[in-house]
C-alpha cells in the first residue's frame, strides 16, 4: 500500500504531513500529486499565515524508492515529468507565507532538495541529510542544489552531490543548511511555536519580508532548474544510465564508457 500526504488546518497553520512511515516516508509519483495538490490548495487560502511540513514515523523523507529511478509508468516522456515536478514544486516559491520544515531521521534526494526551497528547517538531534543522485546515475535535479550552494559554498555542495556524503544535523546548523537543532521530542512543538509566531504577526509584514528575500536566492535557483532539466534529460538517455539499470538488475559491477 502506497503512502499519502495530508493536510491539516489549526487556526492560521496549515500542516503538511508526509505519511508513509513504513518507508521513511519515500514519495512515489501519487504522493507528488497530493503534495502539490495541497500546496495549491494552501495557495488559495488568504487565511493560512504559516506552514508545517513534517513527516510520520522516524524520518521526515527519504526521497525516492532507488528502484523506481529512471522509471516512468506513464504517457509523459521524463523530460515532461520533470517539467510536471518542477511546476508542482515551484508553488513553494510562489506563497505569501513562509513555510518551516521539521526534519527528523533522513532527509535525502529531492525531498531534501524541496525542503531546502523552503523558508526555513528544523532538526532534530539525529537528523541526517543525503544528496545520493550521482551514485545512482542521475543528478539532483529538483532546484535544491542551488540554495544548498547558496548557504555552504562550491565545497560543501560539491563534496555532498559529488560522493553522496551524510551531513548530520550539527554540520548543518553549522552550514546554515538548518536554522535550529533540538531535542527530537520537542521538534514538532518548536516547529509548532515558530509557526504560531509567524502567523501572529502582520500578514503584510510576512509576505514583503519573504519576498525580499527571495529575490536575493529565487532566481539562481530557477535557472539552475533550467539546467537540471536539460542535464537529465540528456543523462537519462545515456550509454552510462543504461548499463547503470543494467548492472543494478543484473546483480553487477557496472562498466562505464563516459557516456
Amino acid at each position: 500500500m502506497g503512502g499519502a500526504v495530508r493536510l491539516a488546518y489549526e487556526g492560521a497553520v496549515a500542516t503538511i504531513t508526509n505519511d508513509h512511515p513504513d518507508k521513511h516516508n519515500a514519495f512515489d509519483d501519487d504522493m507528488d500529486r497530493q503534495l502539490f495538490e495541497a500546496l495549491a490548495e494552501i495557495k488559495a487560502k488568504p487565511e493560512v499565515r504559516s506552514v508545517i511540513w513534517r513527516g510520520e514515523g522516524k524520518s521526515f523523507s527519504s526521497g525516492r524508492d532507488v528502484a523506481a529511478i529512471g522509471t516512468n509508468r506513464t504517457e509523459l516522456t521524463h523530460h515532461q515529468l520533470m517539467q510536471r515536478g518542477h511546476a508542482g514544486i515551484q508553488q513553494v516559491l510562489e506563497l505569501d507565507v513562509p513555510i518551516i520544515v521539521a526534519c527528523k531521521g533522513w532527509t535525502i534526494g529531492g525531498s531534501f532538495q524541496r525542503a531546502l526551497l523552503c523558508d526555513l528547517r528544523v532538526a532534530a538531534e539525529g537528523a541526517r541529510f543525503m544528496l545520493p543522485e550521482v551514485t545512482h546515475g542521475v543528478i539532483p535535479d529538483t532546484g535544491g542544489v542551488a540554495r544548498l550552494f547558496q548557504m555552504c559554498g562550491h565545497g560543501v555542495a560539491s563534496d555532498m552531490v559529488l560522493t553522496g556524503r551524510v551531513l548530520p544535523a550539527d554540520e548543518a546548523l553549522a552550514h546554515g543548511v538548518v536554522s535550529r537543532v533540538v531535542p527530537a521530542d520537542d521538534l514538532d512543538d518548536t516547529v509548532r511555536e515558530m509557526a504560531e509566531k509567524i502567523a501572529a504577526a502582520p500578514p503584510l509584514a510576512v509576505k514583503l519580508a519573504r519576498r525580499v528575500i527571495g529575490h536575493l536566492a529565487t532566481p539562481d535557483v530557477l535557472t539552475s532548474m533550467q539546467e537540471e532539466l536539460l542535464a537529465q534529460t540528456v543523462l537519462t538517455t545515456s550509454h552510462d544510465f543504461a548499463e547503470f539499470k543494467a548492472a543494478r538488475d543484473e546483480g553487477r559491477d557496472p562498466d562505464y564508457k563516459r557516456g
